[in-house]
Formats: structure tokens, C-alpha cells, sequence
């Protein structure tokens, strides 16, 4: 039981290094403010305050910005046994509005994972605890390692 719990742990710190350098790496979640809450193997919990450079002509939430919150969640989860993942596929249902100010925050959860190809699961929720939005994805691994194993 110990060893399963050293291994989760350790599994779970490479998953947090993946993320962190993923995100050093791209322009957009730092343009956004984007925090990593937490990060592990196959999930990952993001969120960012919705500015007002976000919104659309309604004022609310642009749907782009919620998409491309759960969809960063979605790259963390499916980049976290530290093999290069992209989407594939991803659908989104727009449920509630996110308000100017908000904060916003996207969970991923890998439902499953098979060869190359993964499934996962996002939930965008507000400050309250409303659903704003579901998305599912479709993952594919691309074959290398995102960050060197043992590696800073």
C-alpha cells in the first residue's frame, strides 16, 4: 500500500511539472491569468477571473473564453502522464452565463483512456457553484514526452 501511495504521489508531482511547463510554454493562459489549483494524473482544476476584455455584446462571458478555459483544463488532464496530448474532438453546452469579475474555474476528469486515445470529461462552474458549462473531449497522444522524466 505504501509503494501505491509513493507511486501516486510521484505520478501526481510529474503530472503538476507537466502542466507548470506547458503553461510557461503557451502565450494564452498567462494572457488570461490562468491559476493551476490542481493538477494530477488524469485531472486537472483551472480558473481565471472573468475580465472585461472577455466578455462579448451582451456583456457576459464570451463563449470562446469559457471553451478555452475548459478546454486548458482538458489539456493538463490529458498531458498528465507526461505524453504529448492534443484534442481531437471537443463539444461544449453552454448552461449559465459568467458574469465580469467572476471567477471562473474548469475541471477535467479523464473518463477513460485506451491506447492513444482518451475521453474527458470538463465542468465550468462560477463563483456560486452553478454549472456554466459540460464539455467532453476527445484526447490523442502524439507519441513523445511533453517534459524530460527526472527533468526540471
Amino acid at each position: 500500500m505504501a509503494d501505491e501511495n509513493m507511486e501516486g504521489a510521484q505520478a501526481d508531482a510529474l503530472a503538476r511539472r507537466v502542466a507548470e511547463t506547458l503553461l510557461a510554454q503557451e502565450g494564452t493562459g498567462p494572457a488570461w491569468a490562468l491559476q493551476l489549483e490542481e493538477v494530477r494524473e488524469g485531472y486537472a482544476r483551472v480558473s481565471m477571473v472573468v475580465r472585461s476584455d472577455m466578455l462579448n455584446g451582451h456583456r457576459i462571458a464570451h463563449g470562446a473564453m469559457i471553451f478555452a478555459l475548459a478546454d486548458s483544463a482538458f489539456a493538463y488532464a490529458c498531458n498528465s502522464r507526461n505524453m504529448a496530448t492534443v484534442a481531437q474532438h471537443a463539444s461544449i453546452a453552454f448552461l449559465n452565463a459568467g458574469q465580469a469579475g467572476e471567477r471562473l474555474t474548469a475541471e477535467a476528469e479523464e473518463l477513460s483512456l485506451v491506447g492513444r486515445t482518451g475521453v474527458y470529461r470538463m465542468v465550468v462552474r462560477g463563483e456560486d457553484g452553478r454549472t456554466v458549462a459540460e464539455m467532453q473531449g476527445l484526447s490523442r497522444s502524439l507519441g513523445r514526452p511533453v517534459v524530460e522524466p527526472g527533468g526540471n
